[in-house]
């Protein structure tokens, strides 16, 4: 079977204009009713980098995963789960492995020993990059084989959607097939197929039969409703892979209304379905009941005013939005525009020479960082924006490495209190997190632009405890998104 069809670029909205009329069903008051009322298992979400919490607000994130913590969690939080960041995706599939293994071994104890059941989602990116189905294979070895893999990338603010079983990216107004993005040309992860039958096919070669592969459909979704969907869901023979189309966020909840309710309605007839989850950021806060709410301003954040020190801003992401966002933010706030940021730039070369010539470069940004924050000076590090590569996927993931950890250096060594940071990129905001600021349990409080979380860890252990922290997706937001971010809290 050929597994890399392709297909052409659509015009966004005459595409969207030839769909069905979405659900007029309030499928977010039925999800509510079926969280509140049915015994179902908490949602433990294994975040492959810390982007996944870009739809979510009120909810915990845990960076550590021993049994104990795990069990704190389980016991005392009275949400319907949390995530845990797990950032395999910066990992070769070796240590990913043996890394979810061991999450999936302490969360299933943790568990047994809260008297509680949990379902496993592995949230990924909504650009189909990641250790799929390495990480899916790793959580049924230690749960169980699942009823179904349930495949669901959607991400709606990222303009990402599935139609008639092909994914799409926005761009601009047309929606690229996802194989002939650059996401699908990434050095670690690249693929071929935009059919998400295809991609399974591709990522999994020889696993599944093409009939082994379902896909609930927009029509089921929109003409059908939850009804149709807990039937679909139900019907489907154990051990195959079900593809989610959504191309609206009202899609996405009339599919998961009707996946509670099949859960609930074989949890009562004594036969429970079990389902193993690969999905984007939409489908995590919809299954936790989150309802979307507007982007947190300054004001919400009481930032202090006047300003006692500048805001940091750290970028270790390659993909073109990033380098085209650090482009505005420098060009409008830098030297040549405002001149109210501060710019500077981590050579990679000088990075990756020796390990002296590192360190003279990590300890001299330190100090430029920390004269410009006591200053009152928003402040951008920035790695140098010519991409060096490996000879292959695991040496380039090991120049990465490199680059993140310098990066991280300089955040565990900056001793100025930050206004507020940001983190750009998935492993850099991971890497700043865990190793930079010492987070071991952090709450989302919401989002500081569509698509771009914000934490707050109030832990004395960590490092600028309180100090709002953004994690910005390296690929989310429009070229202007991360300058306008700046402008409005500065």
């Amino acid at each position: 079977m050929a597994i890399s069809r392709e297909y052409p670029v659509v015009p966004r909205q005459s595409t969207l204009a030839q769909l069905p009329p979405e659900s007029p069903i309030d499928a977010q008051d039925q999800i509510s009713e079926l969280l509140s009322s049915a015994s179902l298992s908490r949602l433990v979400v294994l975040d492959d980098d810390p982007t996944g919490t870009q739809t979510c607000h009120d909810i915990s994130v845990l960076t550590v995963w021993d049994i104990p913590t795990l069990l704190e969690e389980l016991q005392q939080s009275s949400a319907p789960g949390f995530f845990i960041l797990t950032n395999s995706r910066a990992l070769p599939p070796i240590e990913a492995e043996r890394l979810i293994r061991t999450i999936c071994e302490n969360v299933l104890q943790a568990a047994k020993i809260a008297g509680t059941t949990v379902d496993i989602v592995l949230r990924g990116d909504s650009t189909l990059r990641g250790h799929f189905p390495l990480e899916a294979d790793v959580a049924q070895s230690v749960f169980g084989l699942a009823d179904a893999i349930v495949l669901a990338p959607f991400f709606f603010q990222g303009g990402r959607l599935t139609i008639n079983n092909v994914h799409y990216v926005a761009e601009g107004e047309n929606l690229v097939p996802a194989g002939a993005t650059q996401f699908a040309r990434d050095a670690t992860f690249g693929y071929k197929s935009s059919n998400l039958r295809d991609y399974v096919m591709e990522k999994a070669p020889g696993r599944f039969t093409p009939e082994q592969i379902h896909s609930v459909t927009i029509e089921d979704i929109r003409v059908g409703g939850p009804n149709a969907v807990c039937e679909k869901l139900l019907a489907i023979p154990k051990g195959g892979v079900v593809v989610v189309n959504a191309a609206a966020e009202s899609d996405m909840h009339v599919f998961v209304a009707g996946l509670l309710q099949a859960k609930s309605q074989s949890l009562l007839e004594g036969k429970a379905k079990h389902y193993l989850y690969r999905t984007g950021a939409a489908f995590v806060s919809t299954t936790l009941g989150i309802r979307s709410q507007p982007p947190l301003t300054a004001q919400d954040l009481s930032l202090p005013k006047p300003r006692q020190t500048g805001a940091l801003i750290v970028a270790g992401s390659y993909v073109p939005k990033t380098t085209a966002q650090l482009k505005v933010l420098t060009d409008r706030r830098g030297p040549s525009g405002s001149n109210t940021l501060a710019i500077i730039e981590l050579s990679v070369e000088e990075l990756i020479a020796s390990t002296d010539q590192s360190e003279s470069v990590i300890a001299r940004v330190v100090k430029e960082v920390e004269s410009h924050l006591l200053a009152g000076t928003d402040t951008l590090v920035m790695t140098s924006r010519r991409l060096i590569t490996g000879q292959d996927e695991l040496s380039s993931l090991a120049i990465g490495s490199k680059v993140a950890e310098a990066l991280v250096e300089v955040l565990k060594r900056v001793e100025v209190r930050p206004r507020y940071i940001i983190a750009k990129g998935g492993i850099t905001s991971s890497d700043a997190a865990t190793k930079g600021l010492n987070i071991k349990r952090a709450m989302i409080i919401g989002q500081a632009a569509p698509g771009v979380p914000l934490w707050r860890c109030d832990e004395p252990t960590s490092r600028h405890a309180g100090v709002p922290f953004v994690v910005f997706p390296g690929n989310v937001g429009g070229e202007e998104t991360l300058c306008e971010l700046v402008a409005a809290w500065s």
